[in-house]
């Protein structure tokens, strides 16, 4: 695994209304230049991580660290580590603030007190990249979430951070819209970021991952490439996550052949009962 980017360090955080830790115990590390995906059953943990990622919380034991760095909580720190980490939240309403898609683009430039002219170019390059001049001076709250989504995107990457967190960002998608976000992945990441995002699409997760995180009761349990976390199916039934429909398609071949090519079968009735029964779980 290449060089970690953010790390948690026997991290643990409990909400003052829960009978129970949401993180605990957590270490973890983000390796650098990946696409990283983070699963588990909702309630796992992994919304809270994201906001101790951002430093929007704080632990209340161990610590998180940015490229081998404590995090640091003041205000002047935090305002330079959002500008590095950028998160982009599940629902993009909890982040879309101004009226128009351009003034959204412009929100966080302002409050890093550039000058007009490099706001302005800055929010233009943004608008490009995108795909966002048709709406850049459309009301919010005209758009479909799938644009939506594209805009709380533009609104962190338009700062350039290294590292880009996205919570469930498939959630509430259509096929075409979830196609299009995948594109602009692709495109961030092979822009020199950094991704880490949850989502509970395990197809999704194993083709578009390098490498996978499985969080249960605010602990990290696996981590590894999408084959060697997968391949752990007994771990991950007793999650109740399941395996991508990939995995569970390729293990029924594997079982068709096997008993196609069982020498071991005494009678016909037997081989053909065993291969139907097979072929009905595909």
């Amino acid at each position: 695994m290449s060089q970690s980017i953010l790390e948690f360090d026997r991290t643990f955080y409990q909400y003052p209304c829960n009978s129970r830790p949401t993180i605990q115990n957590l270490s973890l590390k983000v390796p650098a230049g990946k696409r990283c995906g983070l699963i588990g059953q909702n309630g796992c943990g992994k919304t809270t991580f994201f906001l101790l990622a951002n430093g929007l919380y704080q632990p209340q034991q161990g610590t998180v660290r940015w490229e081998g760095e404590p995090f640091r909580y003041d205000r002047k720190s935090l305002t330079k580590l959002r500008q590095q980490i950028g998160l982009v939240f599940q629902n993009p309403e909890h982040q879309l603030v101004a009226s128009t898609v351009e003034e959204d683009i412009s929100y966080g430039l302002y409050n890093l007190g550039l000058a007009e002219s490099e706001i302005a170019q800055k929010v233009q390059e943004a608008i490009d990249q995108f795909d966002l001049s048709e709406l850049a001076r459309e009301p919010i709250h005209n758009l479909s979430l799938g644009q939506k989504k594209r805009v709380s995107i533009a609104d962190i990457m338009v700062l350039k951070p290294k590292l880009l967190l996205l919570d469930e960002p498939t959630a509430y998608l259509d096929p075409r819209h979830t196609n299009q976000l995948i594109g602009l992945l692709q495109q961030i990441h092979a822009a020199g970021t950094t991704i880490l995002l949850a989502s509970h699409d395990l197809d999704f997760i194993y083709r578009w991952a390098d490498w996978v995180f499985v969080m249960d009761r605010g602990k990290l349990i696996l981590e590894g490439t999408p084959e060697a976390v997968f391949a752990q199916r007994d771990v991950l039934e007793q999650l109740q996550l399941g395996v991508p429909l990939a995995i569970e398609l390729m293990e029924q071949i594997r079982a068709i052949v096997q008993i196609e090519n069982n020498s071991k079968m005494h009678t016909f009735e037997q081989w053909q009962q065993q291969i139907l029964q097979a072929r009905r779980l595909l």
